[in-house]
């Protein structure tokens, strides 16, 4: 892992736009034995209309009263309105729940024209060149990123949950140094933004992860946007304004840890159950369409509790509920052995489930020796 991360760049961090060719590259893609194709899709990639060129009042149907309401409920870009959901735009732009929805439809299909997002139908063909053209951030760790087969993938929700001390935030703090690489080194050549929920973000620890790893502390420091949050509503306001963060940060990596401390703390007792899990879904379905439309990856990771009624096995469960666990694309649990951590596939779209074995060190998340890397089966 030592030749892995290079040292990085005053200037390392570009916009998605300029990464385009390589995410495209002759290697990611289907080997359909035809020159024609990779031709129209060049083409076509030439011609997308650049996001900064795109403006609320391009949109059908809206006019200039509509844009200063959406401008005062802080939606300021094309993006900011498809992923908008219906209930809080109306709520926000004084308007029904039919006008709010035909606007965030018209923002999609202004996004989709100018080849910004993909088509409504595509094929299933087309579909997997697409995902095999997706970028992917290195863990830090060979075996993890064997357990994501490459690492952690954009347009997707990753959760890690597991006890305390169980490596979650190391992971985070790891990804922020990866995550600022060259894509050829395992990162994603970008910023990246930090939600702390629970206090425990440490720059001093980033520092310590960049040097070990042979990259600049104080590109990699200058590189992380981090935002303290102090309640629930906080973390709401900033998931809603997510999307401007990434554009002013250049962002392809957004962490939050945890998605759930505060609203665990906040809501307390079964009468706030419905209110906490309705605030939650809502915070996490915002979070996937971010996701998928700003073409990021966001990490989030959550607490766990014990269920009493589990005789046999392990009654370690995540908090959240199904809210939670429908909403992640990915979901990973991490629990302690000994001085060493083992980190399981729980649940995927296409992951084998299965377990790896790894470390938490100076370098952050590191790999163990060979012979150390298989979990015992007693373990699992």
């Amino acid at each position: 892992m030592d030749n892995t991360f290079k040292k990085g760049k005053a200037d390392d961090i570009v916009s998605p736009d300029d990464k385009v060719p390589e995410n495209l590259s002759s290697e990611t893609r289907i080997n359909v034995g035809e020159d024609e194709e990779s031709k129209t899709e060049a083409t076509e990639l030439a011609g997308t209309t650049e996001l900064l060129d795109l403006e609320i009042q391009d949109i059908e149907g809206i006019g200039p009263s509509t844009t200063k309401k959406l401008r005062e409920a802080g939606i300021l870009s094309v993006m900011d309105l498809a992923v908008a959901g219906v209930e809080d735009l109306a709520v926000d732009i004084n308007s029904t729940k039919d006008s709010a929805a035909s606007f965030i439809m018209a923002a999609q299909k202004l996004l989709r024209e100018s080849n910004i997002l993909e088509k409504e139908f595509i094929t299933a063909e087309a579909a997997l060149r697409k995902r095999r053209s997706l970028l992917r951030c290195s863990t830090g760790s060979g075996v993890l990123d064997e357990l994501f087969l490459g690492g952690i993938e954009t347009q997707a929700v990753t959760e890690f949950y597991g006890e305390f001390g169980s490596g979650k935030s190391q992971i985070c703090h790891t990804l922020c140094i990866t995550a600022g690489q060259p894509v050829e080194s395992g990162g994603l050549d970008s910023g990246v933004i930090y939600v702390d929920t629970e206090g425990t973000f440490r720059p001093e620890r980033l520092e310590q992860i960049a040097r070990e790893r042979g990259v600049d502390p104080l590109h990699a420091l200058k590189n992380v946007a981090v935002c303290k949050v102090y309640n629930s509503a906080h973390l709401e306001l900033i998931v809603k304004n997510l999307g401007k963060y990434v554009d002013d940060y250049k962002a392809k990596l957004v962490i939050i840890d945890s998605i759930i401390s505060l609203h665990r703390a906040e809501f307390a007792g079964r009468g706030t159950l419905a209110d906490r899990q309705q605030r939650l879904n809502s915070i996490m379905h915002k979070l996937l369409r971010i996701a998928e439309i700003y073409n990021i990856a966001l990490v989030v990771t959550n607490q766990v509790q014990s269920a009493p009624d589990t005789f046999f096995g392990d009654p370690t469960r995540p908090t959240g509920g199904n809210v939670i666990g429908h909403a992640s694309t990915y979901r990973v649990y991490l629990k302690k052995s000994g001085e060493n951590r083992i980190a399981r596939m729980v649940d995927s779209p296409y992951h084998p489930y299965g377990d790896v074995r790894f470390t938490v060190n100076e370098k952050g998340v590191d790999d163990l020796e060979e012979e150390l890397r298989k979990v015992p089966r007693e373990e699992k």
